[in-house]
Formats: structure tokens, C-alpha cells, sequence
């Protein structure tokens, strides 16, 4: 009797069991992936069962500033108050942020003799911005003076102490000012690092320049430096020490201070930096900390283009924003457009630190 109920238990448990199972899908691990802080890939239709899930990757990213006539940050704006256009046509956000979002940037200064005066102290205010980054703040560290001396003194790394460890191995040396050649090699290791990371957990980029701007004999030109960076989303701050730069030019020709101010403010205009001209090193300690704010001050949006085409074309971005109350005029800060594909080569190449002599 006792056998025939323990057995009749066992079949009943069974049962119950088979039942659950019947009515359970286990969760597709493909489809549980969730971006931490990012806009969720559309995903096709899967028409077939064993057919493979496809991700689309054509997610374009705006970081964007918003400020008033008098270039005071705007912090309450709503997805709606944006309008983002490609060559006029206008694009659906399908992502919107206002929270702060990790940073990956590179610090670049010029070590050449033109900023033998200036060093000390850009030393001491860059490590206000190093001590202002966030937990997963990335940051890397390169000196520059020629073509064939542009340094890591530091890849990228999360770890302050290292990064202050680095500035203190910054010396003037002489050589032929390389700016375009820096700020070229620094845009493409920001790009590279960010590529080669996890792309759910997609970072800003930026890159903070410190020169006179003057360039002296770079392998890249002008021309190929904007043109590189079009295809990049890559911000760039620059602090110009233009002061002690000549301002006499000719009828044609700009003074090698007008000239190197043309080329700091383009570089910032162009991809939704901002340039400073301090005309004191007493300066830098501000600038220092407006730049930090300005990185976590932006709105982060994203958009799946209408034009997929890849020809290598430059396809123009606008942004609007709203007015704000009693008209408030409200203006949006960012790069000027994308490049669909294309890809130039270059030649130059970031070399590791080497010992002080």
C-alpha cells in the first residue's frame, strides 16, 4: 500500500513538472544583451527560427551644447526641443540623454620652446582636470613637439595617480612645431581606443589642445587634418598661447598669430569644442574647470540616418532648439557633419615615451 502512494507521489510530481515546462520559453540569451547608459541597436525581423539575429550599427551619436545668447549652459531641455537635420532633412531621435556619460579624452600639449614660459603651469592646471574626471573617465596623455616626437606619455587609463606621474615627465625640446600632425595622430588613437571597446558601452570623445598654434612643418596639411576629422566624433578643446606670436602680416598674407588663432578656433567650431585664449597663465586654473564642466554640461543624442548611403560623401548636421521663455534664443553646439565611409591613410605614427636625458 505504502509502494502504490509513493508511487502514485512520484507520478504526480512528474506530471506537474512536464506541464511547466510545456508552458516556459527559456529566455534567448541574444535577446537579454542590454547597453549600460546607451541607445538600444535595432534588431530586424527574424523570419526564419535558426536564422541569425542582425544588429543594425548606423546609430549616430551627437554630443551636444545648448547655451544662451550670453554662452550660459542650458541644463533643462526635453527630447522634444531638439530638431536634428542631415543636409536639411530631418531625423527621428531615437535616443536622448541629459546624464552625465563617461569620457574618454586625450590631454595633448605642446613641448616645443615657444611654451618654455607657459609648461609649469599648464602642468598644474591639467591636473585639475585629471582630478575632476569621473570613475569611468578614461584619459590618456601625449606630448608633441615634431613629426617624428609625438609621445604617449600615457595610454588610456582610469588611474589619476598614473596620469599625474605622466605630466611630470614633460620637458621642452627643440624641434619644427607639429600641431596639425598632433592633433591628427591624438583624434585617431581617441577614435581607435573607442572603437576597440565594448560599443554598448559607448563613451564621449574629446581631445584638449595646449600650443600657440603655430604650425611649423606637420606631414599632414590643414586640408587633410578637417577632412580626417569629419570622419571622427571627436570634440576638441583648445587653450591657445597665441600672445608672443607675431601679429605682423602682410596684405594677402595673415600674421602667424591670426593664422594660428584661425586654426585653434576651427578645430573647436568644427567639432563642437570651444577655444580659450588666456592672455595670462593665471588663467588656466578656470579654463581648466570650465572645460570639465563643459564635458559633463551636454546632451547626448542619437539617430538612425535616413541617408545609408556609404559613398564617402560630407553629410551636413543641424541641430535647433526651441526658444526658451519670452523668447529666449537657445543655440545648439556641435560637429558640423559626417562622412559616409571613406577613409584617408596616413603615414606619421604615435611613439611610446622615452627617457629623459
Amino acid at each position: 500500500m505504502q509502494r502504490r502512494l509513493l508511487s502514485s507521489f512520484v507520478f504526480i510530481i512528474l506530471a506537474c513538472v512536464g506541464i511547466y515546462q510545456s508552458q516556459t520559453t527559456l529566455p534567448n540569451p541574444k535577446a537579454t544583451v542590454t547597453p549600460k547608459a546607451t541607445p538600444t541597436p535595432k534588431v530586424s525581423e527574424q523570419r526564419e527560427e535558426d536564422e541569425p539575429i542582425r544588429i543594425e550599427t548606423d546609430l549616430v551619436i551627437l554630443n551636444i551644447r545648448v547655451v544662451d545668447r550670453m554662452g550660459r549652459p542650458i541644463t533643462n531641455l526635453r527630447k522634444e526641443d531638439i530638431k536634428v537635420y542631415e543636409d536639411g532633412v530631418p531625423q527621428q531621435i531615437e535616443y536622448f540623454s541629459k546624464e552625465l556619460v563617461p569620457t574618454n579624452y586625450a590631454i595633448v600639449v605642446d613641448n616645443s620652446g615657444s611654451m618654455r614660459r607657459q609648461l609649469e603651469k599648464v602642468i598644474e592646471s591639467t591636473r585639475i582636470l585629471i582630478r575632476s574626471n569621473l570613475p569611468d573617465d578614461e584619459t590618456c596623455i601625449i606630448r608633441f613637439i615634431s613629426s617624428d616626437k609625438i609621445e604617449i606619455l600615457q595610454d588610456f587609463t582610469t588611474d589619476k595617480a598614473l596620469l599625474e606621474e605622466a605630466l611630470e615627465k614633460m620637458f621642452i625640446e627643440g624641434g619644427q612645431t607639429a600641431v596639425i600632425d598632433a592633433v591628427y595622430l591624438a583624434a585617431e588613437r581617441v577614435n581607435e581606443y573607442e572603437k576597440a571597446k565594448d560599443p554598448y558601452e559607448r563613451k564621449r570623445r574629446a581631445l584638449i589642445l595646449i600650443s600657440d598654434g603655430e604650425d611649423r612643418n606637420s606631414y599632414y596639411t590643414e586640408k587633410q587634418l578637417f577632412e580626417f576629422l569629419k570622419e571622427t566624433d571627436v570634440q576638441i578643446y583648445t587653450i591657445g598661447f597665441t600672445s608672443d606670436l607675431s601679429k605682423e602680416g602682410g596684405f594677402i598674407r595673415k600674421s602667424p598669430r591670426e593664422k594660428a588663432e584661425a586654426l585653434l578656433k576651427r578645430l573647436a567650431e568644427e567639432t563642437g569644442g570651444k577655444a580659450y585664449f588666456p592672455q595670462s597663465i593665471s588663467e588656466l586654473d578656470l579654463i581648466a574647470k570650465d572645460i570639465a564642466a563643459e564635458l559633463r554640461t551636454q546632451y547626448v543624442v542619437g539617430y538612425y540616418p535616413t541617408n545609408r548611403t556609404e559613398d564617402g560623401r560630407f553629410i551636413r548636421i543641424g541641430v535647433t532648439v526651441t526658444d526658451g521663455p519670452n523668447k529666449e534664443k537657445r543655440i545648439a553646439i556641435t560637429k558640423a557633419g559626417r562622412v559616409a565611409g571613406g577613409k584617408l591613410k596616413d603615414n606619421p605614427s604615435l611613439q611610446p615615451a622615452r627617457p629623459i636625458q
